[in-house]
C-alpha cells in the first residue's frame, strides 16, 4: 500500500503530495511543525503536542488553519489510511501559506496544512539500555529554538557532524560551554549525587513533549530533580547521562566525545525512567494526564 499525505485540504498518494514554489515555508522558513508518535494506533501525549503547536503558531503570528477538533480529525485519518497499527509517527506542518514573495506578512494568504505519517521499526528496549555516543558542538541556532519552526539547518548540520564522527547525535553548547539541548532531543544527567538534572524550559531549548511527561514522572516517583544548565565538563563526568524525543523516548548516552559516562553502559535510573515511560505511553498516554 502506498503512503498518503495531507496537503491542504487534500489525502494524496505520498509520491504525488506538493506544494506551491510559493510556500512561505518553502522560501522562508515561515511555518511551524510538530512530530506526534502513534503507538497502537494511538497518538501519544496529543493534547501536549497541540497545545505547544498552538503556541508556536502564536509566536509565529499565524493563524490556525482549521479548528483543533478537525485536526484531530483528520490526524487520525492519517493514521487510518497509512496503516499504522504498532509504532509510527505523524509529522504536521503549518505554513503561512502562498503569496507572491516578499518579507513581510501577505494580507490575504490562508495557512497551508500539510501532514504525512509513516510505520516505524518497534522500539528496542535494548538498544536503548545500551545507548549511543554523542558528540558536542557550538549551538548556532537562532535565538528562539522554543519555537518548533521548520528553520533548522543549523540542527541538520550538527547532525551530519554526529553522523560523521559515527556518534547518535550533537549536543549543542552556547557560547559559556553551558550545553542547551540536541539536534534533535532533550539532554539529561544524572549526578554523583543522583540528582536528575537537564536545562530549563527557557528560551534556549524546545520543550520537548517527552522531556515534560518524563518530568512528571520522574516527580510522582520521587526522583531528585533539577532543572539548569550543566557544563559539558559536568556531563563527562556524570554518573548517567540520556536524551529524550519523541521517537527515541529514553535513550541512554554512554560516551560523550571522548568521555565514557559512568560504566559505559545506561545506569540504574535510568533504566527505571524508561521503564516507567514505556508503561506511561502503553497505557494512557494518549493524552498529558
Amino acid at each position: 500500500m502506498s503512503r498518503i499525505a495531507y496537503v491542504d485540504g487534500r489525502y494524496l498518494p505520498h509520491r504525488r503530495a506538493g506544494v506551491s514554489v510559493e510556500d512561505r515555508g518553502y522560501q522562508f522558513a515561515d511555518g511551524v511543525y510538530e512530530v506526534i508518535a502513534v503507538l497502537g494506533g494511538r497518538l501519544v501525549d496529543e493534547d501536549l503536542h497541540l497545545e505547544r503547536l498552538n503556541r508556536s503558531l502564536d509566536e509565529l503570528r499565524i493563524r490556525w488553519p482549521m479548528s483543533r477538533a478537525a485536526l484531530r480529525l483528520v490526524m487520525r485519518e492519517m493514521i487510518r489510511r497509512n496503516r499504522i497499527r504498532a509504532f509510527g509517527s505523524l509529522y504536521l506542518q503549518v505554513t503561512r501559506g502562498v503569496s507572491p514573495r516578499n518579507h513581510a506578512f501577505p494580507t490575504s494568504a490562508e495557512p497551508v496544512l500539510v501532514m504525512t505519517a509513516r510505520t516505524l521499526p518497534p522500539f528496542d528496549l535494548e538498544a536503548a539500555k545500551r545507548g549511543i555516543s554523542v558528540i558536542s558542538a557550538p549551538d548556532e541556532r537562532w535565538r528562539r529554538p522554543d519555537i518548533k519552526t521548520v528553520s533548522l539547518i543549523p540542527n541538520v548540520l550538527a547532525k551530519q557532524r554526529a553522523v560523521e564522527s559515527g556518534a547518535f547525535e550533537s549536543w549543542l553548547l552556547d557560547v559559556d560551554g553551558m550545553v542547551t539541548e540536541g539536534t534533535a532531543s532533550n539532554a539529561w544527567i544524572v549526578t554523583e549525587g543522583g540528582d536528575l538534572v537537564t536545562h530549563a524550559a527557557d528560551r534556549s531549548i524546545l520543550a520537548g513533549i517527552t522531556r515534560t511527561s518524563l518530568l512528571r514522572l520522574a516527580r510522582e516517583h520521587g526522583v531528585r530533580l533539577v532543572e539548569r544548565p550543566f557544563s559539558l565538563v559536568e556531563a563527562k563526568r556524570a554518573r548517567e547521562a540520556f536524551l529524550t524525543s519523541t521517537t527515541s523516548w529514553v535513550k541512554a548516552v554512554v560516551r560523550i566525545d571522548d568521555a565514557t559516562i559512568g560504566n559505559g553502559a545506561a545506569g540504574p535510573l535510568t533504566r527505571r525512567l524508561l521503564d516507567w515511560y514505556t508503561a506511561y505511553v502503553a497505557g494512557d498516554g494518549e493524552t498529558s494526564r
